[in-house]
């Protein structure tokens, strides 16, 4: 632009010097034509040879001057007087300019400043007959009437160059954005570094570039091109047919320019792998670009870099499908089926036999076939759950003792491995296995066991790189086989220590049918319990608890809060006040762990707990639950439903009060207790849960025992996640024929009657050998009440497993069993039933207390004589 714009200044330049000189010539030329032509006229020289030529020159020369579009036209003598002027005043006055010449005969032109301004003229003489000049004629143009003219074109010149300018300016912004639409916006040096680059690249790339024209001329072909296809130096330029050393099928390929995608080709003994694509720059087919690998050297790294995917997918898989569950056996049928058929045909596990349960395996201990996988199932290897002892002359011996793999790559030619069987090794190898890789299950420095790799399908046997992958995938899989047998161990001295804590077998008691059922979780035991302890007064009670967590630790808190129940409960108190015991009990062994740094497990963190009790003779249930699932209450038509009992904080939460729900319960009705495993799942809430056991539930003609296989049946998991803890109880009724009650009147005459009529009763119950027992306790306990206590005052004798004798009182004042001094009047009363009873206690109700004392009936152990006798064989006091 700044060139176009310089040259158009120059050339507007030019065009006006040159307007100017043109201009000023013409002006010259003009005034000299004019001048010679009016000095020419018939007229001229008789008009000067008057006496005034003034009167006839001046109209004729302003005439001529009009007619001539000169400024002035002057005609004056040799003298130079003006005869006519434009201006008429100037006539007779001397003429403004150079006269010399023109008396001489000449024509003489000049610029002058005269009476009309600045002037160009032109001066010629007017010759007679004789060639004498007699006169002089002036003719010329004012230099404004030249610049006029000059101004009059310069538009147009601008004009023109104006618009050659933006003719120029358009067709330079059209062709710069062709331009930098095609460089991308890259200017001459960026272009030229570009093209190098490209070259540069172009002949140093791994690739080989081939380019071809329509008619089919190599145009370009970069130096790998030529390497791999053998062309010589000067092949460019040339017609592909032409090029020596090509290939025909190569040539044809060029010659065809259709579009190619990993074309492979041979070129002498190289494998080439061409791409071709058409190029269309004008819309139409012109040629073909053409790249080429060398394939040969990728084919061999293609091979192993399978084989090495291959080897990292079967680790891959492996580490997903080793080790899914904790069970030793499951893991090794896990190992033995991730390898078949991937990396050998038949794989087999042998464990030490110890391993199976979960123990340590000791030096040179058997080895059981734990799991075998093939491709077949007629082989000739030991079966599963075979023992197996290795001698020392096989590799899966010194494997187990070494801890390292060896391979046999020709079992045909292995001795010490044949010397362990000898007619199955033929068999073995008969059967078309030639190959084995033995290598040793070794995690944390223990060797569990051994796992055989065969092969019999691919004749190569197994290479040290095949050696490498058996080790690393044993040696994955034997972390997760030692972490199956630490649990297994774990798992089994849980349970053993969880069902020693378990009640064996449920206490003889008649209050009610009871069936139990308990199963620990599968992944580790958790701290659910239940118990049925026998009241006094043929009571019963039933406890469900469920302590958080798994392990150890909660079968252990298990048992500690299961011992803890018996002893609150042998203070016979009601169930809201064992529960707050029980809280008590386990914030203080939260706090003991909390304060014990050792202690990895913890706290209990907490526990839930239902405690019931139910009385045969009232038909009467009292119970209060901590946390746990209420229970469920079956009556004798069948209906079923969900007791509603208030729920109570876990147990050591504390500061929260337990409440107690009693509620009465018809004869054969069923109290079913159990723990949140059985009615919660990951496939169910508990809100289903509990409607599938109601629905189990809801056949009142089964008995305890059928009743709890029909609930396992529909609801038990097939693997359950937590214990599951079942206690289905069918209430009984202690009849009015087994329970005799009188009231007693408050005062001490009362004794002998009440003796009296408990004699008759227990004659009528065929007791009559626990009379004097009896009597004597009824005695002292009435005794006791009358004197230290308050009316209103009762008796009850109940007949069940054993004799009860209660009496009742409104007072709260606890007797208590101390040995009397000799001078002591009395003391002794509470003694002598200490020993003629097998039990005696106290228990409170919410109208006083209850004194109770237990005698074994005739016939059982401790019962009857062996009364008497014990008590004859007191020692004095």
């Amino acid at each position: 632009m700044a060139i176009v714009v310089l040259l158009a200044a120059g050339a507007l330049l030019a065009l006006v010097l040159q307007s100017r000189h043109d201009i000023d010539r013409e002006a010259r030329n003009r005034s000299v034509a004019v001048a010679e032509t009016f000095a020419h006229q018939l007229g001229l020289q008789p008009a000067l040879k008057t006496s005034d030529p003034s009167v006839l020159l001046q109209p004729l020369a302003e005439q001529t001057r009009k007619a001539a579009g000169v400024d002035f036209i002057v005609v004056m003598d040799t003298n130079g007087i003006r005869y006519s002027h434009p201006q008429p005043d100037r006539i007779g006055k001397r003429f403004v300019g150079t006269i010399e010449p023109s008396l001489q005969g000449k024509v003489h032109t000049e610029s002058v400043e005269g009476p009309l301004g600045k002037e160009i003229q032109a001066v010629v003489p007017v010759k007679d007959a004789d060639g004498k000049v007699v006169a002089l004629v002036s003719a010329g143009l004012t230099v404004e009437n030249v610049t006029g003219a000059l101004d009059r074109q310069l538009p147009v010149i601008l004009l023109a160059i104006a618009t050659g300018l933006a003719l120029a300016t358009v067709g330079t912004w059209l062709i710069s954005r062709r331009l930098r639409r095609q460089t991308h916006g890259l200017g001459t040096q960026e272009m030229t570094r570009m093209y190098e680059h490209h070259d540069a690249v172009l002949h140093a790339v791994r690739e080989g570039v081939v380019i071809t024209d329509g008619d089919g001329q190599l145009l370009l072909a970069n130096d790998e091109a030529k390497r791999l296809l053998g062309l010589p130096e000067n092949a460019e330029g040339r017609p592909i047919g032409d090029v020596p050393g090509l290939e025909r099928r190569m040539s044809d390929l060029l010659l065809s320019g259709r579009e190619a995608t990993d074309e492979v080709i041979g070129s002498g003994d190289r494998l080439l792998v061409v791409n071709q694509r058409p190029t269309h720059p004008r819309g139409r087919p012109e040629g073909a670009v053409v790249t080429i690998r060398d394939s040969t050297e990728m084919q061999i790294l293609t091979t192993r870099a399978e084989t090495a995917r291959r080897r990292l997918k079967l680790l891959y898989d492996a580490g997903g499908d080793i080790g899914t569950t904790l069970d030793v056996v499951r893991t090794a049928e896990e190992l033995a089926a991730v390898a078949v058929p991937r990396f050998a045909d038949f794989v087999t596990v042998d464990l030490a036999d110890q391993v199976i349960d979960g123990d340590e395996p000791a030096p040179g201990a058997d080895m059981r076939r734990t799991a075998i996988s093939g491709i077949r199932s007629d082989h000739p290897l030991y079966p599963v759950g075979r023992l197996i002892d290795f001698l020392p002359s096989t590799p899966q011996a010194r494997g187990y003792g070494t801890g390292r793999a060896e391979l046999v790559p020709d079992l045909s030619e292995a001795p010490g491995w044949q010397a362990q069987d000898p007619p199955r090794a033929r068999a073995i190898v008969d059967y078309g296995i030639h190959s084995l890789i033995a290598a040793p299950l070794m995690a944390r420095g223990v060797v569990l066991g051994v796992v055989n790799f065969w092969r019999s399908q691919k004749h190569e046997p197994f290479d040290e790189d095949e050696l490498s992958l058996a080790e690393e995938l044993v040696a994955r899989a034997a972390v997760s086989m030692d972490n199956a047998r630490r649990y297994t161990r774990e798992h089994a001295l849980a349970v053993t220590l969880q069902r020693s804590l378990l009640p064996r077998a449920l206490p003889e008691q008649s209050a009610m049918d009871v069936a139990h059922f308990y199963l620990p979780a599968q992944s580790g035991v958790g701290g659910d319990w239940f118990d049925v302890i026998p009241l006094p007064g043929s009571r019963v009670a039933l406890v469900v608890g469920d302590v958080v967590g798994h392990g150890l630790h909660a079968a252990a808190t298990m048992g500690r809060l299961r011992t803890a129940v018996h002893n609150f409960s042998s203070l016979d108190l009601p169930p809201d006040e064992i529960l707050a015991r029980l809280d008590d009990l386990v914030q203080r062994i939260d706090h003991d762990h909390n304060g014990d740094s050792d202690d990895a497990d913890g706290g209990v963190l907490g526990a839930t707990c239902l405690y019931a009790v139910y009385d045969p003779v009232s038909q009467r249930c009292t119970m209060a639950r901590a946390g746990h699932l209420p229970p469920l209450l079956v009556a004798p038509d069948g209906s079923t439903q969900i007791v509603e009992l208030p729920a109570g904080p876990p147990l050591g939460l504390g500061g929260m009060p337990f409440e107690t729900a009693e509620l009465d319960v018809a004869e054969g009705s069923q109290l079913v207790l159990y723990t949140d495993g059985l009615v919660e799942e990951r496939t169910r809430d508990i809100g289903e849960g509990l409607e599938l056991l109601r629905a189990a539930l809801s056949h009142p003609d089964r008995d305890p025992h059928d009743s709890c296989r029909a609930v396992l049946d529909m609801m038990l998991p097939a693997r359950p996640t937590d214990d599951v803890a079942l206690l289905i109880a069918r209430t009984r009724t202690l009849g009015p024929d087994r329970v005799a009650q009188w009231d007693v009147p408050f005062e001490p005459s009362a004794v002998g009657a009440m003796r009296s009529v408990a004699a008759k009763k227990l004659d009528e119950w065929d007791l009559t050998e626990l009379g004097f027992a009896a009597e004597l306790i009824l005695s002292e306990l009435i005794t006791n009440a009358l004197r230290h206590g308050s009316g209103p005052v009762r008796v009850r004798l109940l007949r069940d497993h054993n004799l009860t004798c209660e009496v009742w009182d409104s007072s709260s004042t606890a007797p208590h069993l101390r040995y009397a001094a000799t001078t002591d009047e009395g003391g002794r009363g509470l003694f002598l039933v200490a020993q003629l009873s097998e039990h005696w206690g106290t228990r409170y109700t919410p109208e006083g207390k209850v004194i109770w004392a237990e005698l074994a009936l005739p016939g059982t152990p401790g019962g009857g004589e062996a009364v008497l006798t014990a008590f004859l064989d007191v020692d004095p006091l």
